[in-house]
């Protein structure tokens, strides 16, 4: 692909517009978001909050530890986190500079500050609206579609931003239709490393922090040190248990940030660590690893496309296609390669439902590298699910749409009687 390629620039900044650094799970981290942002348009201190949330942020949001506040879970504490010590600028690291006397603060906050939580029945998958109140004052901010689309920031009756929302509201985004398989192997072979250097050298440092310190702390179901112990020097077992122990201690209060990809951190440390694990562990040039580090993220995003930023389905089986892929590239596969590897990954481990943000994501990380490896495994011992076998069609975009279509369509009821279920007291 050369630089003259329109796809060349298209792929460079979509890898700049998803790679980005969050702190903690990203549903509640936007939530802390809006209510800092909320808070500053009010320009005080709110004394009553409206927060009416789509029952996805509501299923992402129930059961996950938000970053510096002593261990609280839930909407509430988001909000209270954003207000207390957020940075409204800061976007999804809105929580990366609480001092100890903040943290404090919160706990005295969510105590005497009334916080209504409404289920928002919008239409829409990722909606989240705040409403701040301090005396006859009042302050809107509306977050939907993904998780820094600010579409309404008002105060009183005036509109100080407001956006126009359509059937796919990613019109501020590098449209994603440009994406295949084959321009993002011919896109990995020719890209200048340069170009990509900066956001896949942050992704490295900071996934592989979080994947390290989940080994060595103590997190939530501690499903990669699980998944590690008797094996400690079986790649295949290395792979899937750091990026199980990124998720262990992302998903339980760590305070590390991660690089996200689609808007997620489990996928983005899914895409990324057991890539960077086996370029280092098997001697891989660094410039192998940014090629194949391209190959994974830019897979995981094709097929996250076509199923939304939030579905029933899990994320984390994208990821560990898309880790396959990058895998398979450091190997010296290519397009058949490649492609074979997505289709037997996602023919294994499409029926995982996303139940929200918690413990147990490890473990589905864990299961949906697994899949990478043996979608891999199969190419190279000559094996592969072919079109007509369950949800497989003729060819990897064939396979790809089906899984988008099941994932978005197929799956809404599925996604709504998961949100009931976690809703039942």
């Amino acid at each position: 692909m050369q630089k003259t390629d329109p796809r060349y620039s298209q792929y460079i900044d979509i890898l700049n517009e998803e790679l980005r650094p969050a702190m903690g799970c990203t549903e509640p981290i936007a939530i802390a978001y809006a209510a800092a942002k909320a808070r500053a348009v009010l320009g005080r201190t709110p004394k009553q909050l409206l927060v009416e949330v789509s029952g996805n942020i509501i299923k992402n949001v129930k059961s996950v530890v938000v970053p510096h506040t002593g261990g609280l879970r839930g909407i509430p504490a988001a909000v209270a986190a954003g207000v207390v010590a957020g940075d409204a600028d800061a976007e999804l690291e809105v929580l990366s500079k609480v001092t100890a006397e903040e943290i404090e603060a919160m706990t005295t906050y969510l105590a005497n500050t009334p916080i209504e939580i409404r289920h928002a029945d919008t239409g829409r998958i990722f909606d989240i609206q705040i409403t701040a109140f301090a005396a006859a004052d009042r302050a809107t901010v509306r977050i939907a579609d993904y998780h820094t689309n600010v579409v309404l920031v008002q105060r009183n009756d005036e509109i100080l931003l407001k956006q126009t929302l359509t059937d796919r509201n990613d019109d501020r985004l590098t449209d994603r239709t440009c994406l295949s398989v084959e321009g993002i192997v011919d896109f990995a072979d020719s890209v200048d490393p340069e170009d990509v250097r900066a956001v896949l050298e942050r992704q490295i440092s900071y996934n592989m922090a979080i994947a390290e310190e989940g080994l060595s702390g103590n997190y939530g179901a501690n499903i990669g040190k699980t998944v590690l112990r008797g094996r400690e020097h079986d790649i295949n077992y290395m792979m899937r248990a750091w990026a199980a122990a990124g998720s262990d201690a992302r998903m339980n209060g760590c305070e590390l940030p991660v690089v996200i990809n689609s808007g997620s951190g489990n996928q983005g440390i899914t895409a990324s660590v057991p890539v960077i694990v086996y370029a280092r562990e098997t001697g891989n040039t660094h410039e192998e690893l940014l090629r194949a580090l391209c190959v994974s993220n830019l897979i995981t995003t094709h097929l996250k496309t076509g199923i939304g930023r939030l579905s029933a389905y899990c994320g984390a089986v994208s990821a560990g296609a898309g880790a396959g892929a990058g895998l398979a590239y450091l190997k010296g596969g290519r397009f058949e390669m490649i492609a074979h590897t997505v289709v037997n990954a996602v023919a294994v481990t499409s029926g995982i439902i996303c139940d929200g943000a918690k413990a147990s994501c490890a473990a589905k990380i864990a299961a949906a590298v697994d899949a990478g490896l043996l979608g891999l495994a199969m190419y190279e011992d000559g094996n592969q699910f072919f079109g007509g076998d369950g949800i497989v069609k003729c060819g990897v975009e064939n396979t790809i749409a089906a899984v988008g279509k099941l994932a978005r369509c197929g799956m809404e009821q599925t996604d709504k009687e998961i949100i009931e279920l976690m809703m039942e007291r």
